[in-house]
C-alpha cells in the first residue's frame, strides 16, 4: 500500500479531535451502499469530486464513518479510530485514495455488521449475465471493463469497487458509486469515450469524475447484477499463456497471493483474511472463472474477454487467444 494505516486508541483520537476544533473544513455526506460516510477537507476541489463521485446522503442522517483530510506536513499516512469509524488522512492530495478509503471503511462496517463484503473490481451486466473483472493494479481492469461496456445490452455496475451478497443460488453484486473516476487516456484506447474525456476536468494525477451515461445512455448504469463470470487478470510477460480456466481452489490461491487485489483493506488480520477468503470461495464455486494474461494489445485482450462472456467453449477461447498471439 502506498500509505500506512495505524489503528489508534482513545487518547490519540481525543487529541486529534481537539486539534480540529478550530479548523474550517468543507464537509459532505455520501451514501455508500446504505452507509453514511462524511468527508471533511480543506480542499473544495475534493468536495466537488466527492459529490460527483458518490450518491448523496441526507444531512439529517448521522454519519456511520468520518474522514478528516488534514495537511500538516507530517507525511502521507492514515490514523484509524476503529470504534468510532473515524479516519484521519494526513497530507493526501490524490482523490483516488480518499474515495478508496471511504469505500474501505464502508466495507468494514458492512462486513462486520451485515455480512456484506467488498470486492475491489469492476462489475457489469451483459444481457443478463453478471461479469466481474478482478485484478492487481496496472493489469488492465478498467481498460477491459470499459471495453465490455461497448457491447450492446451491456450495463455498468461499477468500474472499481462493489459490494457482494453471497446468496445461496447466485452472488449479487451491488454498485457503490454514482460516477466513475476515470483516466485521461481512456479515449486513446477506446475512441467511443473521447467525447467523455473532453467533458471531464482532470486533476493533477490525470484522473477525473466522468458520467459514462453521457456516452452510453441513461440506462447504461444499473444498481446490481447476479454474477456468472469471474475474470481474473494478470500481466506476466514471462508466461505466454493468455487464458486459463480455473477452479475455485486455484482462483482463491491467486487472489490470496495478491492480497485479494485490494490495497485498501483498512484492517488486516487473520480473522478478516479468512472471512474474506470464505466469501471469495463461495463466489468462485458458483461462477465460471478464467485467468487472462494481458500481454496482448488491449484490443486483442478484449476479444478474448468477450469470447469468455459470450459463453464460448474453453477450447474455442484458447484457440482464439493462440491465433491472436501468433
Amino acid at each position: 500500500m502506498a500509505y500506512d494505516v495505524t489503528v489508534i486508541g482513545d487518547e490519540r483520537y481525543r487529541e486529534l479531535m481537539k486539534d480540529l476544533s478550530d479548523d474550517r473544513l468543507h464537509s459532505s455526506k455520501a451514501d455508500i451502499n446504505g452507509i453514511c460516510v462524511e468527508l471533511y477537507t480543506e480542499s473544495r476541489n475534493h468536495i466537488e469530486m466527492w459529490n460527483d463521485n458518490f450518491y448523496s446522503m441526507s444531512d439529517r442522517v448521522r454519519p456511520h464513518a468520518r474522514l478528516y483530510c488534514l495537511q500538516d506536513g507530517s507525511g502521507l499516512h492514515v490514523e484509524y479510530h476503529v470504534s468510532t469509524r473515524t479516519l484521519f488522512l494526513f497530507d493526501f492530495d490524490y482523490y483516488g485514495w480518499i474515495k478508496s478509503i471511504a469505500l474501505g471503511v464502508a466495507g468494514n462496517i458492512l462486513e462486520d455488521n451485515e455480512n456484506v463484503f467488498s470486492i475491489h473490481g469492476a462489475a457489469l451486466d451483459i444481457d443478463g449475465r453478471g461479469v466481474t473483472l478482478i485484478a492487481p493494479s496496472k493489469t488492465g481492469k478498467t481498460t477491459q471493463s470499459w471495453g465490455l461496456l461497448r457491447i450492446p445490452n451491456s450495463r455498468l455496475i461499477t468500474d472499481d469497487w462493489f459490494f457482494i451478497d453471497c446468496e445461496p443460488s447466485r452472488p449479487r453484486a451491488h454498485g457503490s458509486e454514482k460516477n466513475c473516476y476515470i483516466d485521461a487516456d481512456i479515449g486513446d484506447v477506446w475512441e467511443e469515450y473521447r467525447e467523455l474525456v473532453d467533458l471531464v476536468e482532470f486533476d493533477n494525477k490525470g484522473r477525473g469524475i466522468g458520467n459514462v451515461r453521457w456516452i452510453t445512455g441513461a440506462g447504461s448504469v444499473v444498481a446490481e447484477t447476479s454474477l456468472q463470470y469471474v475474470i481474473l487478470l494478470k500481466r506476466d510477460r514471462n508466461d505466454q499463456n493468455v487464458v486459463t480456466r480455473m477452479d475455485a481452489d486455484d482462483a482463491l490461491a491467486y487472489l490470496r497471493e495478491n492480497d485479494y487485489c485490494n490495497p485498501h483493506q483498512l484492517v488486516r488480520d487473520g480473522y478478516r483474511f479468512d472471512r474474506r477468503g470464505d466469501m471469495f470461495r463461495s463466489v468462485l464455486s458458483v461462477c465460471e472463472v478464467y485467468l487472462v494474461n494481458t500481454i496482448l494489445p488491449a484490443e486483442k485482450t478484449q476479444q478474448v474477454v468477450r469470447a469468455i462472456v459470450e459463453g464460448r467453449t474453453y477450447d474455442d477461447v484458447r484457440a482464439l487467444a493462440e491465433s491472436l498471439r501468433a
